[in-house]
């Protein structure tokens, strides 16, 4: 995925991916308007649109997990990301999170294998999985990922939420402190999902590789569009759009990467209430003990 562009790009272009903000086919510099003349010279910054902020059930001092959009992301991490994505620090049995009770756990462990030993003679096996385990790997080591995906081996998913994120500058980065925004990698990630378009004209992308201008690293990353309209059939009733695929998919992977969120945000107020209260205790008790001395 983190394969730079390595096409030749033209000056229109240059001027097209150096605008901060957006990128669009129409902002292109005119005829003999050269990238220096339109921006002032410099490269481009990646990402070349910025992921917008969405709404999450989760974000807040209040936020909370839907455990209905955590079952359908995991449907779409398991039905589509995880042909080619590991996810090797999370453990079935955590998938209670989801709502998910012991025998559900069980069954679901039971469609992967995992590979055990050494048994008795001293071989590698294979066995089903059960709900200590981990979500396995498709590829046996990070060398067989990266032949068979054009030379980027996928990364595993297990905290991409908290991995990815893009900076958000001054001084929405100071609103931040007071929001507790923490969903840079969600919006991240379902920006990206939705972002695959056509390369705006006079740029050129390396081969293999497919232009999402949300992509931090470049202009074109090697992982091809993932996911379509209709390909993951929702039994809730819910919208089968790429839209809400990725939607749902960056909720699980947010969860995947923290999944006591809910516990240290109720932790977190009950903590506040308690410094409140001791505050006024304190407040309280200083008046008690120097009201009446003289000053």
């Amino acid at each position: 995925m983190n394969k730079l562009i390595t096409g030749m790009v033209s000056l229109a272009a240059l001027a097209a991916i150096g605008t901060s903000g957006a990128l669009a086919q129409e902002n292109a510099p005119h005829e003999g308007q050269t990238a220096t003349e339109e921006h002032g010279g410099g490269t481009p910054h990646f990402p070349i649109k910025k992921p917008p902020a969405e709404e999450w059930s989760f974000a807040g001092p209040f936020g909370h997990y839907d455990k209905a959009q955590l079952q359908r992301g995991l449907k779409v991490y398991t039905e589509v990301c995880s042909a080619c994505h590991s996810m090797n620090l999370v453990s079935f049995r955590t998938l209670e999170g989801l709502g998910y009770n012991e025998a559900q756990i069980k069954t679901f462990a039971a469609n992967y294998e995992v590979q055990d030993g050494p048994n008795a003679d001293g071989e590698m096996f294979t066995r089903k999985a059960v709900a200590s385990d981990h979500f396995p790997s498709p590829y046996p080591n990070a060398e067989a990922a990266a032949a068979a995906n054009n030379g980027a081996a996928p990364p595993d998913m297990s905290l991409l939420a908290k991995a990815r994120g893009i900076e958000r500058g001054f001084p929405t980065f100071i609103f931040d402190i007071f929001t507790q925004y923490q969903e840079g990698g969600p919006d991240y990630i379902h920006a990206l999902l939705n972002g695959y378009e056509e390369p705006p004209k006079g740029v050129e992308i390396a081969e293999g590789t497919h232009y999402n201008p949300y992509f931090a690293n470049a202009a074109a990353l090697a992982m091809a569009k993932p996911l379509n309209d209709g390909q993951v059939t929702y039994d809730d009733g819910s919208p089968q759009t790429v839209e809400q695929y990725s939607r749902d998919v960056a909720s699980f992977l947010m969860w995947a990467a923290e999944p006591h969120l809910e516990e240290r945000k109720r932790t977190g107020f009950m903590v506040m209430i308690f410094l409140l209260i001791f505050t006024g205790l304190i407040f309280l008790t200083k008046r008690s003990i120097y009201a009446a001395k003289d000053h």
